[in-house]
């Protein structure tokens, strides 16, 4: 298996939840992070427990909403200036509005395409280059089982998570010619702070899938040898 020592992370949505479990897995394998989240005080407690985790690494933030393409262009360019190149990109930010199609709003819906979606291809657009040109690099898109399969109160958070799939794939097609491997997560209900608050894992935490999972998950798909790609992967809780 591959050695992420000394690669470079780019992890948006990196305050909490998924994010920091994210950041902290790859923060005991030795990667630099750069973290992106919409508040401040959470990614200084991110940044402050993965250097504590590991001294070694180097660590930098940027508050940016992904849903916002100066946001993001602005933020990247930072971050690249004082870590360099990103070898690592994981678009983890989300958001999620449930309801009947008729009583979500126009704001409603497109806050979640704008976060879901697009910010996902905001943050590609501005790192993908530099893989290709580099002709190396990951990137790991964080869809869900509701990007596979929709039912009567997702619509519009399952038409981010279907575009981001399709997205992926794609890309995962093009960029593959140049040595940049595209991957993409669609894990069940994850027991977060955001999945909490909306009353979808309540139940045991030894039995409901834990961020920590998915991120285990994740670093094993990075350690792949450079010639092997996952296209995509779904992981469930066993038996919640």
């Amino acid at each position: 298996m591959e050695s992420l020592k000394g690669k470079t992370a780019l992890i948006t949505g990196a305050g909490k939840g998924l994010g920091k479990a994210l950041s902290l897995a790859l923060a005991m394998e030795g990667v630099n992070l750069m973290l992106l989240s919409r508040t401040k005080e959470d990614l200084i407690n991110v940044a402050a427990e993965s250097s504590k985790i590991n001294p070694g690494i180097q660590t930098d933030f940027k508050v940016a909403d992904t849903a916002n393409f100066a946001s993001v262009s602005a933020a990247i360019s930072d971050l690249t200036k004082t870590l360099g190149p990103v070898d690592i990109l994981i678009n983890n930010a989300g958001i999620i509005k449930f309801g009947n199609f008729m009583n979500l709003t126009v704001e409603e819906w497109e806050a979640v395409i704008r976060t879901n979606l697009l910010g996902a291809y905001y943050c590609i657009h501005e790192i993908l280059p530099g893989m290709m040109e580099r002709k190396t690099g990951d990137i790991v898109n964080v869809s869900s089982t509701a990007g596979l399969r929709g039912s009567p109160t997702t619509s519009a958070y399952s038409a981010s998570k279907f575009g981001l799939i399709g997205l992926s794939e794609s890309l995962m097609l093009e960029a593959r010619k140049s040595g940049v491997r595209v991957f993409t997560a669609t894990p069940s209900t994850i027991a977060t702070s955001l999945t909490k608050d909306i009353g979808l894992t309540d139940g045991d935490p030894e039995k409901v899938l834990q961020p920590e999972d998915f991120a285990e998950m994740i670093i094993a798909h990075l350690k792949l040898s450079r010639r092997a790609l996952v296209k995509d992967v779904s992981i469930w809780s066993t038996n919640p």
